[in-house]
């Protein structure tokens, strides 16, 4: 009886302590794997009290006490059942209003024609394996998809994950970028990102007429693609955020709520103004773009004649 009791103990142990080894917020990976204990077994309250679990995850364990095991698979994966990956159960605008922000009517939801609301399947596009801990991590809470090479080289920065799938001659199987045009900036902006424009590798002088950054912001930086495109929500065309606060991750004011509306005919002031603030002002440097902020040359203009994604030898926009 008591080597019966020794072996049953040492084999909860050994599963207690699997478990802990393949999922873990230190490791960054919540997926589980066949080294699960309950591999293949599609309730997760066979094994698990709910009232006992994410003891480490307090900002999160209300909202899985309120909505049960149905909320496991967006973190944990569908341990080797069909059971869908849900993630919406938890990332939406009640629960975790500001994990993302989702506000808005325009989202990258893979449609060019139409808009639709966000599903769990196009989180999993681009979240394929996050580990919800709160740090962005390049490497963990990205989807790693192949470089022109096919090799999965690591991002070396965020924007060259977009454009593993924003570029012309190696798109992702299953999720084709259509051009337009031959200067679309959705297959383009590979080249110009790299070549010409400003905001990427070239990274800006300074040195222009019309130089002058809001600190911390300076010239030599390559900015991401999301300070000013919203993948999860805005009310703007091109998915340009609408309110500092969901890019211009370095602006010291960017929790002050400033609104950036784009006007129809191609009048980006109001989100250019958030990071440009010129030295010497010219033009229309003093005039208020419409949301409080003044300091760029031109309000009320067509920006798009002179700054424009894709085009060859424009500072881009």
């Amino acid at each position: 009886m008591r080597l019966l009791v020794l072996i049953l103990t040492l084999l909860i142990q050994s599963a207690y302590t699997v478990e802990n080894i393949e999922v873990s917020l230190e490791k960054g990976q919540l997926l589980l794997t066949e080294r699960h204990s309950g591999w293949g077994r599609p309730r997760c309250i066979s094994c698990h009290v709910l009232s006992r679990i994410h003891k480490d995850a307090p900002h999160i364990r209300g909202i899985v006490a309120k909505k049960g095991f149905e909320t496991c698979t967006g973190c944990h994966g569908s341990n080797g059942t069909d059971r869908p990956r849900r993630c919406l159960i938890c990332h939406n605008r009640q629960d975790l209003p500001f994990s993302p922000q989702q506000t808005g009517t325009h989202q990258h939801d893979f449609n060019i024609d139409i808009d639709q609301p966000l599903e769990d399947h196009h989180c999993l596009v681009c979240h394929q394996a996050s580990d919800m801990d709160g740090n962005w991590e390049l490497g963990i809470d990205l989807t790693h998809f192949p470089d022109a090479n096919g090799v999965q080289e690591p991002y070396r920065h965020e924007s060259e994950f977009c454009l593993r799938c924003h570029n012309r001659l190696h798109q992702q199987p299953g999720f084709p970028v259509r051009s337009r045009s031959l200067q679309d900036p959705l297959t383009m902006i590979p080249y110009t990102w790299r070549h010409m424009d400003e905001h990427g590798i070239p990274s800006g002088s300074g040195k222009r007429i019309y130089a002058g950054l809001r600190p911390p912001y300076r010239y030599g930086v390559t900015l991401a693609c999301t300070d000013c495109h919203a993948m999860h929500g805005t009310n703007n065309p091109k998915h340009i955020i609408d309110n500092s606060s969901k890019g211009a991750f370095a602006l010291e004011i960017r929790d002050q709520d400033i609104p950036v509306q784009v006007i129809d005919h191609g009048d980006y002031s109001q989100l250019c103004v958030l990071c440009h603030e010129m030295k010497q002002p010219l033009e229309d440097a003093l005039v208020d773009t419409g949301n409080g902020l003044s300091g760029v040359h031109r309000v009320g203009d067509d920006c798009r004649l002179c700054h424009t994604h894709g085009k060859p030898g424009m500072t881009g926009l």
